[in-house]
């Protein structure tokens, strides 16, 4: 049977547009490209394997060099601590500066302790003014030239807005020693005993100072002694109503013994290696912190040096610490009383006194 018409397809001699593909979307005509010229894929190759290279050059070399920072030690940043003591001056530089190779604990002739409080901020202020460095320039300095290094010393509290402003004024200064006991006057004997443990294992000096800060000192007149300061005796205060009321008095009998006034004295370095080998419960504790080291002194059979230099009421050509004795335990009025003393010439400007070699 033929097939009916119009469902046989149709040939005709002109040439016709192509038949779109059933599954074309776009129904636009397939199209055709021309085969790629050789030397432009050779180009394309080229330039892949130039960019594969460096970047693999790059990652290599960032695995390298994390694998040398693993295997290179970091570097050592030294706090001097002895406990919970530290010097702040030394941890400054080792931290801060950088500087390398300083010693754990360094020999010097002589290492003075400037006794201070939390509310003593403008005593602080008042001897940085005078005769206490105001930089760590100033304090290496002198202790380059003397010998002798100064530090503030504190305990710590438990106020933290205290705290806070100590760090602040410590990170301006840096002069501090920071030692292991509650900041506390009913304290003292404690803290003085703190103070030369701290000090014996910080620094490898010849004698050990402790100073009161509302006294005017002469650091370039200072010297070498076994137990030196302004000696004293008197009644024994049993009076509890009474300002140095001792408790343990009964202990005493009627009148102290030989020992040295408390604003200022020194130990020579055998006895404070005595004092930082104790036991803190083997040695016994008096409410007067003078009384207390003197009462030590005693069991010690150290020798008692009066040196009247180191508690003078005026500037002298002699005077080593000028203080209010006996008005006050130290000066009166020392904020006003310290600046008054640095403006004489007597004070702050006569020349240091000739050594012992020289005389």
């Amino acid at each position: 049977m033929p097939p009916a018409p119009g469902l046989l397809p149709s040939f005709s001699t002109a040439c016709s547009s192509p038949s779109p593909l059933l599954y074309s979307k776009d129904k636009k005509p397939r199209s055709f490209h021309a085969a790629p010229n050789p030397t432009s894929l050779s180009r394309r190759v080229y330039a892949l394997l130039i960019l594969s290279a460096f970047f693999l050059a790059a990652g290599l070399g960032g695995i390298a060099f994390t694998a040398a920072s693993l295997r290179r030690p970091p570097r050592t940043v030294t706090v001097f601590r002895c406990g919970r003591a530290e010097d702040s001056l030394r941890t400054y530089r080792s931290k801060v500066l950088g500087e390398e190779g300083l010693t754990a604990r360094p020999k010097i002739l002589g290492f003075v302790g400037v006794q201070t409080g939390f509310s003593s901020q403008d005593r602080r202020a008042a001897l940085r003014n005078t005769w206490f460095p105001a930089s760590t320039e100033g304090l290496l300095s002198l202790e380059q030239s003397t010998g002798l290094a100064f530090r503030f010393v504190i305990g710590r509290t438990k106020d933290s807005k205290k705290m806070a402003d100590l760090k602040k004024e410590e990170e301006n200064y840096h002069d501090f020693m920071f030692i292991d006991i509650e900041e506390e006057y009913a304290k003292l004997p404690y803290k003085t005993l703190a103070f030369f443990k701290a000090a014996f294992k910080l620094f490898d000096a010849e004698f050990y100072v402790k100073a009161d800060d509302d006294i005017y000192l002469r650091p370039d007149r200072a010297h070498r002694r076994t137990y030196i300061g302004c000696m004293k005796k008197g009644p024994i205060i049993t009076n509890p109503k009474l300002k140095w009321f001792e408790s343990s008095g009964h202990l005493l009998g009627n009148e102290y013994f030989l020992h040295a006034y408390g604003p200022i004295y020194a130990l020579s370095a055998e006895v404070v290696a005595s004092l930082a080998e104790a036991r803190n419960d083997s040695l016994r504790m008096f409410d007067n912190e003078d009384v207390t080291i003197g009462s030590w002194m005693l069991a010690m059979n150290v020798n008692h040096e009066d040196n009247r230099a180191i508690c003078d009421p005026k500037c002298t050509p002699n005077s080593i610490a000028i203080w209010d004795l006996p008005r006050c335990s130290g000066l009166c009025n020392p904020v006003d009383r310290m600046k008054e003393l640095h403006n004489i010439s007597m004070c702050s400007q006569s020349p240091t006194l000739p050594s012992e070699e020289d005389i």
